[in-house]
């Protein structure tokens, strides 16, 4: 059975987009069959995979709708062994549209099933808010990975995003356990880089990635050419990075 594994974190700009993107690009690589669900209307892991987000016709919005079955909604994606469900700029209809709806928390889930089996990984990107959507995708996941900017405010948000997931558990997915703490945009010239990344390992300890994602500028080129960065330059730092955190998830879930 395949294992999925929400990519989330309230706060913007901290990396949930380039890890869900390359994360899934790194386990591909590794051939482990992949499925990425583009859970955020603003739809960059799409564009991210080489997906022409304005021609979307079917994918997350109608699958969380059950409009469409998750396997009507697949896509091939341009990385080995990656498949993809979109998403559009109407997802950001959904959380008034399901508001009235039935175990609403349970749209997503409830698609998956039909799919799961089909992949090693479920890999899903969620919005930068803790709605609807990104509660959708807690409560369809085994797990959640939270990636953690190296800068001053890092560590604003995370107690709320982390009692949002006990809540979580203890509602509506009382198996969803967090697979770690990612550190992404480290600079080891920054002190509070190095701060950050002491603050969070002395805290959390175990929870914590061994792996570190380091600031890499072809890891920020790689979306404006709809490539990963395995797919855009495998030797860069940010390949080796996100290809370590891959082997890393694949040892951890033996």
């Amino acid at each position: 059975m395949g294992k999925i594994i929400a990519i989330a974190n309230q706060k913007g700009g901290v990396g949930k987009t380039t890890t869900s993107v390359n994360l899934a690009a790194s386990l591909g690589v590794l051939e482990k069959k992949i499925l990425l669900i583009d859970v955020d209307p603003q739809a960059n892991a799409s564009s991210g995979l080489g997906i022409d987000v304005d021609g979307v016709e079917v994918g997350s919005y109608q699958v969380l709708e059950h409009t469409k079955s998750a396997k009507e909604a697949v896509i091939k994606s341009n990385a080995p062994n990656v498949d993809i469900i979109p998403a559009h700029i109407d997802l950001v209809a959904i959380e008034i549209e399901l508001v009235d709806k039935d175990e609403r928390e349970y749209m997503l889930k409830e698609a998956l099933t039909a799919i799961r089996n089909d992949y090693d990984y479920i890999i899903m990107d969620c919005a930068p808010s803790l709605g609807l959507l990104t509660l959708n995708a807690l409560t369809a996941a085994d797990s959640v990975i939270i990636p953690i900017q190296c800068e001053y405010f890092a560590l604003e948000g995370l107690g709320k995003l982390l009692n949002t997931i006990k809540s979580v558990q203890k509602i509506h997915n009382e198996a969803l356990d967090i697979e770690g703490l990612l550190l992404t945009m480290f600079d080891s010239r920054l002190r509070l880089s190095n701060q950050v990344v002491e603050e969070v390992q002395k805290h959390f300890s175990d929870m914590v990635f061994n792996t570190i994602i380091q600031r890499n500028v072809r890891l920020s080129e790689a979306p404006s050419y709809g490539e990963s960065i395995i797919n855009y330059d495998v030797s860069s730092r940010g390949a080796t990075n996100y290809l370590s955190l891959a082997k890393e998830i694949i040892k951890k879930n033996l």
